[in-house]
């Protein structure tokens, strides 16, 4: 039988069951009027790891287009662009000022890593442009409607510079493939109240569909039975099916019909498994994975991260292993290290870095880092376009400016 030894709250509380299999994880209600609960612990989540699909080149045209700035000098000299905006303007319908609605979070079509590979003279006429673009449309956080949106043409721009007008767009606005992750399973399963309602729901023919909805993130339950944050991943979803579990008697397998919002990649199943055990005994346990794992390696610490302890005091002095930081995620797995001991956290972006330097997370500034092996950052965090980011790269004197604008007194060895 499943057992909380603790009252329950978000994360402190301790869980175990009578079975060979421990319990890994806690479904967690944070959403709903009534309070935070729990809806479920399991032994396994079919779904919780799946790799996306990479992103796809696409070619898409501006059409009666009328460029200017970057855009027009790549038509006649380098035709790599960068990124570029397309914002839809109604011009007979102008926009009061504060009306506009700030990108993300509006219609705008985001592109990655664009190229020029064409352009003709546009039947529009008046000197306007068709020009022919190869660029991958950015669908992380809201992707394009498949519908075109109403208006009268696009404003184009490239990080706030503007790059012309047009009339229209041809290949953005379409049906794309739903990148939706594979339906989950809640594999060993014990539900608690709210999928135990979810369940009845589901044996009732004519239960409203809305009581078979799970809203819930996602925590991982450690070797001790206490549980952590598994950072952003949740399920947001309806009860399809239930059956008995080989796991154990009692235990169900529970289907859904959607999957995990923003599952982790399958190869960091096997950091979340090394963590299950306890914190990192060594440093550099990250060093042998590849950038989005590293990415991965510093969530789970930030998921592990020892919360309300009081920040070292100022003017300490820190030491980074700078040997195997040959990229940004290696930057922030180094310095967390650097910062808390093996496995620490100490920012795993630039916002959470920039955070983490304002207090609160470990050290208090200002304070001094040494850089060992400094020059390895400064071979590889170089100037360019960064494709796993889809932005530009983050280089090592932008690092050394960050720091030391936060009062960060680096000695580069």
């Amino acid at each position: 039988m499943l057992e909380p030894s603790m009252p329950q709250t978000s994360t402190g509380e301790r869980w175990s069951w009578a079975y060979p299999a421990p319990p890994r994880w806690l479904l967690w209600d944070e959403y709903s009027d009534g309070g935070e609960r729990a809806v479920a612990v399991c032994h396994d989540i079919d779904g919780l790891f799946a790799d996306s699909p990479p992103p796809a080149y696409e070619r898409l045209t501006l059409l009666g287009c009328r460029p200017e700035g970057p855009l027009a000098a790549a038509l006649h000299g380098d035709p790599w662009l960068g990124d570029l905006v397309l914002e839809p303007v109604d011009h007979q319908h102008p926009a009061k000022y504060g009306d506009r609605v700030t990108p993300p979070y509006c219609c705008a079509a985001y592109l990655c890593d664009v190229t020029v590979t064409g352009a003709r003279p546009s039947a529009a006429g008046g000197g306007l442009l068709d020009v022919d673009l190869s660029g991958v449309v950015d669908r992380r956080d809201e992707e394009p409607p498949a519908d075109r949106p109403t208006g009268t043409g696009f404003r184009l721009t490239h990080r706030e510079t503007p790059l012309g007008v047009c009339q229209d767009v041809a290949g953005v606005h379409r049906a794309r493939p739903d990148l939706s992750s594979a339906p989950v399973t809640l594999v060993g399963c014990r539900p608690e109240p709210p999928l135990r309602d979810a369940l009845a729901a589901l044996a009732r023919p004519g239960a409203a569909a809305r009581r078979r909805r799970i809203t819930a993130t996602v925590r991982a339950v450690k070797a001790d039975g206490t549980t952590v944050s598994a950072v952003s991943t949740g399920l947001f979803a309806s009860v399809t099916g239930v059956r008995p579990s080989a796991v154990g008697d009692g235990l169900l397998d529970v289907t859904f019909d959607g999957g995990i919002g923003d599952p982790f990649p399958t190869g960091a199943r096997q950091i979340w498994d090394r963590w299950y055990a306890g914190r990192p005994a060594e440093p550099g346990e990250w060093t042998g994975y590849d950038r989005a794992l590293r990415h991965e390696w510093a969530g789970a610490a930030l998921a592990h991260h020892g919360f309300g302890l009081p920040d070292r005091p100022a003017g300490r002095t820190y030491h980074l292993d700078g040997r195997f930081v040959t990229d940004v995620e290696g930057f922030y797995c180094a310095i967390g290290e650097a910062v808390n001991g093996p496995g620490g956290y100490f920012g795993w972006n630039l916002d959470a870095l920039v955070d983490c330097l304002r207090g609160r997370w470990g050290a208090e500034t200002p304070l001094s880092l040494v850089w060992h092996d400094s020059a390895v950052a400064r071979q590889h965090l170089m100037p360019g376009y960064d494709r796993h980011r889809w932005g530009l790269a983050i280089t090592f004197d932008y690092l050394l400016g960050l720091l030391a604008e936060h009062r960060v007194r680096v000695e580069l060895r």
